[in-house]
């Protein structure tokens, strides 16, 4: 069996070559040059990383794409790549304590006001708010978790600790620990009304992509927060800008963006009532190992025949 990391490969996965050669017996990996990858794919068996249109038309048995993240970027899954016959995996929960307590730390930023207390610490400005509504406790307050994978399955499960009542929506799931309830998407539109957090966990999927617009905003209490942590196609950033702008929202929290980067202009940097983090929800330790211990599994799994982990549908892009 023969596996190519398609180039151009990340810093930590310098070595992965040799490595996953040692780990699974039977198994010959090449880590090409850019101006070798074509040749390299031709005869491959399975490949890593973004495989370009290009370079999948010169393959002749590829019957496996492992992707280097659990939401690939924009245009991974193009027309091409989801009609062949070959199968995707991802990195689906890799990441999921990193994401889930971002989000713990988005939600808690929040409820407790601390956006305005950042802005007016930039201006040396002590303006201390003692009345009891600026602060929405958690113990009192009811989140609705849209997407119940593995991260807002954690999501749910650290705010359930903090006493929040937690109301899910998940196209597959009907259980989840800590939650009081779970729904599937058709009764999405019932649970925003009752909502105090609305966090979006789901992927980007055609049925997904920019779920949350004017008339999904309008359905949410006007005291409710709104976190994405999930895809930013789903949100446009547009009409959640005008919802803050308008009082429709008591506030968002971003990780994730329509455009990334979001551009310099764009009216959300400047809101008072926005908290905005670069897309580094999944950033902290042992990434890299979590990434080879899916990657090297599979590898496993492929040499001896058996059924992959962290199967995509292409069609769903999850």
């Amino acid at each position: 069996m023969k596996l190519v990391l398609v180039p151009p490969q990340r810093e930590s996965e310098a070595g992965w070559a040799d490595r996953l050669m040692a780990d699974v017996p039977g198994l010959t990996v090449l880590s090409p040059d850019p101006s070798q990858a074509a040749d390299a794919l031709r005869t491959a068996d399975a490949a890593y990383g973004v495989l370009p249109a290009e370079l999948l038309a010169v393959t002749t048995r590829l019957r496996w794409l492992q992707a280097q993240q659990a939401g690939p970027p924009p245009g991974f899954y193009y027309p091409e790549l989801v009609a062949h016959p070959l199968v995707v995996t991802n990195m689906r929960a890799t990441y999921t304590d990193h994401v889930a307590e971002h989000t713990l730390a988005l939600v808690l930023s929040l409820t407790r006001g601390l956006p305005r207390y950042v802005q007016d610490q930039t201006r040396a400005a002590w303006k201390p708010d003692w009345d009891p509504a600026a602060v929405v406790p958690l113990s009192e307050a009811t989140a609705l978790v849209i997407g119940v994978g593995a991260v807002g399955a954690e999501i749910g499960r650290l705010l359930a600790a903090f006493g929040t009542t937690v109301i899910g929506v998940d196209a597959r799931r009907t259980e989840a620990p800590g939650f009081a309830a779970l729904h599937p998407v058709e009764a999405l539109d019932a649970q925003l009304a009752g909502a105090d957090l609305v966090i979006l966990t789901v992927p980007h999927t055609p049925a997904t992509e920019g779920m949350v617009d004017a008339r999904f905003l309008q359905q949410c209490k006007r005291s409710a927060f709104f976190v994405n942590v999930g895809r930013g196609p789903t949100v446009r950033l547009d009409d959640l800008d005008a919802a803050l702008a308008a009082g429709a929202l008591r506030g968002a929290a971003l990780d994730v963006y329509e455009v990334e980067p979001l551009p310099a202009d764009h009216p959300l940097w400047r809101r008072p009532n926005a908290l905005l983090t670069p897309h580094v929800a999944g950033a902290g330790p042992h990434a890299a190992e979590r990434r080879y211990a899916v990657l090297v599994e599979n590898c496993r799994r492929f040499v001896a025949g058996q059924e992959l982990i962290n199967v995509v549908d292409k069609t769903q892009r999850f």
